[in-house]
């Protein structure tokens, strides 16, 4: 199940990403261009689908704690890199979805899941609140992506050295 909730969380991220050059790429929404709220929401919803799945994977890496380790062969500075990075990982994809659900929450623009349930409005319109957890939902993002790109270096790294990493996330 893990692999697959992790391929799941790594497709919703990069959904989210992209979603968000392109949406803010839209005009303000007018009288004429309505037609903004759609992206928005989409967005919102993957987002907040992302932290649901990475809240799952994290109880199974932590009921499992055998099948995160990393191989016995690697050598302990990498386990630790490892499990640092693991954190730092879900930590910032939580911090990512957490901030933007405020900005969201004091922005005044209520959210719903995927169109089917209205999520607590937990703040009100408040431009300073907003732009706040606008910039921390922004820092953290491009912190996420720089360490995104570390952990797709260590997968290709450790794929090279042929430690078995991918087999054993895989199963094979």
């Amino acid at each position: 199940m893990a692999p697959l909730i992790h391929a799941l969380i790594a497709v919703g991220v990069f959904f989210v990403l992209i979603s968000s050059w392109w949406m803010m790429a839209l005009p303000l929404p007018s009288k004429v261009f309505t037609y903004r709220a759609f992206p928005f929401q989409l967005h919102k919803n993957v987002g907040i689908t992302v932290v649901f799945l990475v809240a799952v994977l994290l109880y199974l890496r932590l009921r499992y704690v055998l099948a995160a380790r990393t191989s016995l062969s690697a050598p302990p500075r990498m386990s630790r890199t490892a499990v640092v990075r693991n954190v730092l990982l879900y930590g910032l994809v939580l911090a990512c979805c957490i901030s933007g659900y405020l900005s969201s929450s004091y922005s005044g623009w209520r959210t719903r899941l995927w169109w089917l349930v209205d999520l607590p409005h937990w703040g009100y319109d408040n431009d300073d609140l907003n732009i706040l957890y606008s910039d921390i939902h922004n820092w953290t993002t491009y912190s996420l992506l720089v360490v995104i790109a570390v952990h797709i270096g260590n997968v290709i790294y450790a794929a090279f050295r042929n430690e078995g990493t991918a087999r054993r996330m895989l199963r094979l």
